[in-house]
């Protein structure tokens, strides 16, 4: 049976080979070489992929990943296809559903709505509940940057807390559309944000995500 972590693989592999290597991406500074690269690096290159959260390693991150960004396109396509090598901990079900459903569908998003004439893309309820499970779980990492009280909610009421503070800012959308805020895509959202004006402001200026 198909995992989330699976078929957002492949989807976010047939979107970086539609769109072409020099196609803009929601990444700062990425085109889609680039974020294929980082995304094999992270899989395929634990010793440099640590440079996301240890500063010390940045540079060899930098490095690693600039090197895999010179290889053929193609090449670096069929790497995140195919998926991680035999004796990485992401070929374990759980492990990459955990670690990568998330991270897949996000990159994902960051090619799709690059480009000028996207639509918001409806996900199987299964799949959104997952999405909430980690936003509940998770959410407070992700939102710890926020420079204002952070509400996440459901269209059906459902609520998170990401960040505790004052004045609160509560967002409501579609868990997919949650997930995409939380990780610093505020601007590219289908959701409505509840709260004082100035404090929305705030919000969407902040560099939330990891």
């Amino acid at each position: 049976m198909s995992t989330h972590a699976k078929r957002e693989r492949l989807l976010l592999a047939d979107l970086l080979e539609a769109a072409g290597p020099e196609a803009p991406t929601l990444c700062d500074g990425w085109l889609t070489r680039d974020l294929a690269a980082h995304v094999v690096v992270r899989e395929r290159r634990p010793d440099a992929a640590g440079g996301v959260l240890v500063p010390a390693l940045r540079n060899r991150l930098e490095r690693v990943q600039a090197e895999y960004a010179a290889k053929p396109y193609e090449e670096l396509v069929q790497l995140i296809r195919t998926g991680p090598p035999r004796l990485s901990p992401y070929g374990i079900k759980q492990i990459d559903e955990a670690a990568n459903a998330i991270e897949f569908y996000v990159h994902a998003e960051d090619v799709r709505r690059a480009q000028p004439d996207w639509t918001p893309r409806e996900i199987d309820r299964v799949f959104a509940d997952a999405l909430w499970s980690r936003l509940e779980k998770g959410g407070r990492m992700l939102g710890r940057k926020s420079p204002v009280g952070l509400v996440l909610r459901r269209p059906d009421g459902q609520t998170a807390v990401a960040h505790r503070g004052t004045p609160v800012v509560t967002v409501t959308g579609e868990p997919g559309e949650l997930t995409l805020f939380v990780f610093g895509r505020q601007g590219v959202t289908d959701a409505e944000l509840d709260g004082d004006k100035d404090a929305i402001a705030r919000l969407q200026e902040a560099k939330l995500g990891i």
